[in-house]
């Protein structure tokens, strides 16, 4: 076969791929479809099926992402030795998932395993099946309270745009005081 032919086959494999992957969001077409393009038609499929992906991927709680379910003990129950086992266990099987989580340096072990046993656990969240999908969870919690954020992680340009945008001060940047090389992935 020729790489002309080879090409042009490609091409018509790509828009039959288009159409069928517009075929399926149709049920949940709103104004996102219509504001795709001009993107290649490849990008575009891409695009589309990750769309696709979203819609129809299961909202669980995280730890039911697990099979069988993640269950952890109470912090209550766990000495120190335990806990610190446990804890990189469980970051470790959370990466698996392809959770990620981000800004914990300024929590101690047994802050992180509490976030994680309280807070993300039973969180419900779009399970996607997908290899380049991460989930990112915001240990800092910026979006409620800015300070841990500010004081830990924010580089200078991000403080003064801060203090900018608000016309606060912010808090005195102070090194976390847990520094961890948790498994990540690029936002």
């Amino acid at each position: 076969m020729s790489e002309s032919h080879a090409s042009h086959s490609n091409e018509v494999d790509q828009l039959l791929l288009n159409a069928r992957l517009r075929d399926e969001l149709e049920p949940y077409l709103d104004e996102s479809i219509s504001q795709v393009g001009p993107l290649p038609t490849q990008r575009e499929n891409e695009y589309l099926a990750s769309m696709l992906a979203w819609e129809r991927a299961p909202v669980l709680p995280i730890a039911e992402w697990f099979s069988p379910p993640l269950v952890l003990p109470p912090p209550s129950e766990l000495n120190d030795v335990q806990l610190h086992t446990l804890l990189w266990e469980t970051i470790r099987r959370l990466h698996a998932k392809r959770i990620v989580l981000d800004f914990t340096d300024h929590l101690s072990d047994h802050q992180l395993y509490c976030l994680i046993y309280r807070d993300i656990l039973p969180s419900y969240e779009k399970k996607i099946e997908s290899s380049r999908h991460y989930l990112h969870w915001d240990c800092a919690n910026m979006g409620d309270d800015p300070e841990i954020w500010l004081r830990h992680y924010a580089s200078e340009e991000e403080r003064l745009g801060w203090s900018d945008q608000t016309g606060q001060t912010p808090p005195p940047h102070v090194s976390p005081p847990y520094p961890r090389h948790l498994p990540h992935h690029p936002l």
